[in-house]
């Protein structure tokens, strides 16, 4: 079927309306008329070519909440008329040592990437700025009546990115966390460190969004444009979060960790990260990365956020804005995610 999508049609150009070929529903796959899609920072570095070459023409969004208005012969979990979401990815070999312990994102052969990625049938992966969507079942999530639809969409990537790694480290109780940034990742890592239970800071460049934080479940809110900061909180933290996808002195964060703590980096920078070693010697600290979540986590982040009332803060806006959301991202000019309505696409 032939549907209305907004795509890049080569990196850095902008994004225009087309139509996009979806394949027919197979046994094992959904159909999703899509509701919102989330604007995520990495459909920005993708379709500017800060990752690489691209398969041209690229339709983002792995950012996806919709509805099921078909559901293949051997689908089960998913029913006409259910409230889905679908995340960054949308297929792995489901057979390696990761996709069987439910780490599907860590796939061996290379998880398939929601868009811009090459499926098992050898076709490209066009994402969520579309009116629909075809998914393997196995791929899609269900997203509790409770939450608000728009406010769902971002925690498809931005919610399982900073839960992911909160879980894994033991964020909770007892704990003190930092997150570095308070962007469409570090709003959602804050609320969701406090639902856990942790002792949450956040390390921002200025104090200009301070009031959102303390909002939004931060106990406490550090400039980091202050050189006193670093030295005020050197060896507090358990554990920092960093959702940042620019460049930072790894190594004064680092300074920051208690013995044996951890600095999680969330945010994908294009440009490498230096570290010395020392840094890490000198508390038994470490520098660890996180890549999303599997599909049983991702259902784990959504029914938790659902439990303790937790949506992203989004701005809603007509698909003919996508253009300009892109550069008020880039000016940092949202709090705190784009949501498109795709009605607007129909």
């Amino acid at each position: 079927m032939r549907v209305n999508a907004y795509a890049a049609p080569a990196a850095g150009r902008p994004l225009a309306l087309t139509t996009i070929e979806r394949r027919d529903v197979g046994p094992n796959d959904v159909l999703i008329e899509i509701e919102y899609a989330g604007i995520c920072h990495s459909d920005i570095h993708t379709v500017n070519g800060d990752w690489g070459p691209q398969p041209f023409p690229v339709v983002p969004g792995h950012e996806i909440v919709g509805i099921v208005t078909e559901a293949g012969s051997a689908v089960t979990k998913h029913r006409v008329g259910d409230r889905v979401g679908v995340g960054c990815m949308v297929n792995s070999c489901g057979e390696c040592a990761n996709c069987l312990a439910g780490d599907e994102q860590y796939c061996v052969k290379g998880m398939v990437s929601t868009y811009a990625g090459t499926d098992r049938d050898g076709t490209t992966t066009q994402g969520g700025y579309s009116t629909h969507v075809v998914v393997d079942a196995d791929y899609v999530l269900s997203v509790p009546e409770s939450l608000d639809a728009a406010a769902a969409a971002p925690l498809l990537c931005a919610g399982i990115t900073t839960y992911a790694p909160l879980r894994r480290w033991g964020a909770g109780p007892g704990k003190k966390v930092a997150v570095v940034g308070l962007g469409g990742l570090g709003h959602m890592a804050v609320k969701i460190a406090h639902a856990l239970g942790a002792e949450v800071t956040v390390l921002s460049q200025s104090l200009k969004k301070r009031e959102d934080g303390l909002r939004l479940g931060a106990d406490h809110y550090h400039a980091t444009s202050d050189p006193d900061t670093f030295e005020q909180l050197a060896g507090r933290f358990d554990l920092i979060v960093n959702t940042v996808s620019a460049a930072i002195d790894l190594n004064a964060y680092l300074g920051l960790l208690a013995v044996d703590g951890t600095l999680v980096n969330v945010g994908a920078p294009a440009e490498p990260l230096s570290v010395h070693v020392m840094s890490l010697i000198g508390g038994r600290r470490s520098f660890a990365g996180s890549l999303i979540g599997g599909i049983a986590l991702t259902q784990e982040m959504l029914d938790f956020c659902a439990e303790h009332n937790i949506g992203a803060e989004v701005e809603v806006i007509p698909a003919d804005k996508i253009n300009e959301a892109y550069e008020r991202v880039l000016a940092s000019d949202v709090r705190y995610r784009f949501v498109i309505d795709v009605k607007t696409l129909a």
